[in-house]
């Protein structure tokens, strides 16, 4: 189906609507225990949203395309006529992926700039430093671009969602995979110092913990990685996962070279988009004053990744390429631009799903109603009890041409100690999802 067909069915979907009342407080009911002002950010044409975003800073370089992704498709339901007759006013505050900057720009956006909800707010030393503002001011917080389990605590967090499959969940199937594939293997582990690294290992821990014999943290202001990979080399690490943002795999990847280290890569999804990868290995050789082959140092790499690949036919790629072409040609078409993407209609199928007469409560009803689906490989654990996003991942390797082999099928988990099983293998199509003809 082209784009402009499915634009055509869009458009006779997403039917106009009154909003409802202001001012309200929502009691409780459906995990939305908390909610203040339930209209705020609605009128009858448009829906007001916010997040922050690393457009500058030490994470920039691997994330800074996420909100173009999620523009996009922002553009292109707005384009279809808005859902319920609402166009989606999309508004990205810089961060720079500093905490005490997230702190400033997300009380902007909820006190001044009055969002409906913050959406996709990325980062986890940075979102955590906001989870308790937006709890007392009753904003919905969902689709959080992190994977830290802090997200799902429907009790304390009624109104704060994930999205991505979080990292115990994730590296849980990386551990097992690596104590399948490289048994007897010494293990290193290179980790973000928060609770990307903690829930990380959390989930590693459960297959290697007896096989890892160093545990190097960095910290994302710090841009120097030598140590930690001499110390990796030095303990005789001969696996290193790394549980990184994409900046500092590639630093890490670029570092072992200089030492003349040649571990087997392992790394989260957070840190695995290969054509993201391949633009900083180059970036940051240049700056140095040096040329490197992104292949040569790429190719064997193992990730883990919990969407379909912009490499593939999958459906879903096919209406992204489309967006993307349409609204954004000049940005690179990575996978990183396409989690942007992807969380973008999750949360526009949500607002479809809470109906004509929008509220904040009523968005959080359909969060949790478990009738979200799309474009990830493993179903969302979203319901009454777990704000989760994806529940598993699959395991790849990098081929010399840079593209992803599927090395393990799509494997869920849960974020404690269960077993790790075969994803269901039905998933629905852009057409078959509500928000599309």
């Amino acid at each position: 189906m082209s784009l402009k067909a499915k634009t055509i069915g869009l458009s006779a979907l997403l039917l106009l609507s009154a909003c409802g009342g202001a001012g309200e407080t929502n009691p409780g009911g459906g995990g939305a225990s908390g909610v203040k002002n339930e209209t705020t950010g609605i009128t009858d044409t448009s829906i007001v949203i916010g997040t922050h975003q690393p457009l500058t800073g030490p994470a920039a370089s691997g994330y800074s395309s996420i909100s173009a992704g999620s523009r996009a498709v922002y553009s292109y339901v707005n384009d279809a006529g808005g859902i319920h007759g609402r166009k989606i006013d999309y508004r990205v505050e810089d961060d720079g992926y500093n905490p005490t900057r997230t702190v400033e720009v997300v009380k902007k956006l909820v006190l001044q700039d009055q969002v409906f909800a913050v959406v996709g707010g990325l980062g986890t030393p940075t979102h955590s430093k906001v989870l308790d503002f937006l709890t007392t001011e009753g904003v919905p917080d969902v689709l959080v671009s992190s994977g830290a389990l802090a997200w799902d605590d429907p009790t304390a967090r009624p109104m704060t969602y994930g999205f991505q499959v979080d990292y115990t969940r994730e590296s849980k199937i990386l551990g097992k995979y690596v104590k399948d594939n490289l048994a007897g293997k010494k293990v290193g582990v290179l980790y973000q110092n928060d609770d990307v690294g903690r829930d990380a290992q959390a989930g590693l821990d459960q297959f290697l913990k007896d096989a890892v014999v160093s545990r190097q943290p960095y910290d994302s202001a710090n841009t120097d990685v030598l140590p930690q990979l001499t110390a990796l080399k030095g303990a005789g690490a001969e696996v290193v996962v790394c549980q990184c943002v994409p900046a500092f795999t590639a630093l890490a990847v670029l570092t072992s070279a200089r030492l003349g280290y040649k571990p087997q890569f392992v790394v989260n999804s957070i840190g695995a988009d290969t054509r993201t990868l391949s633009g900083l290995l180059s970036a940051f050789s240049k700056q140095a004053g040096a040329e490197v082959s992104p292949s040569a140092l790429l190719t064997g790499m193992i990730g883990a990744g919990y969407l379909p690949g912009v490499d593939t036919d999958d459906p879903w790629i096919t209406l992204f390429k489309e967006i993307h072409q349409r609204y954004i040609p000049d940005v690179p078409l990575t996978n990183t631009l396409v989690s942007g993407m992807a969380q973008a209609y999750t949360f526009a199928q949500a607002v479809k799903l809470a109906g004509r007469d929008l509220t904040r409560s009523k968005l959080l009803e359909a969060m949790s109603s478990g009738s979200l689906s799309g474009p990830g490989m493993t179903p969302f654990a979203f319901s009454k009890d777990s704000h989760a996003g994806y529940t598993g991942a699959f395991v790849f390797t990098v081929s010399p041409d840079l593209t992803p082999k599927v090395v393990q099928e799509p494997m869920v988990t849960d974020r404690g100690t269960g077993p790790i099983t075969a994803a269901p293998t039905a998933r629905r199509t852009p057409a078959e999802v509500a928000l599309v003809g």
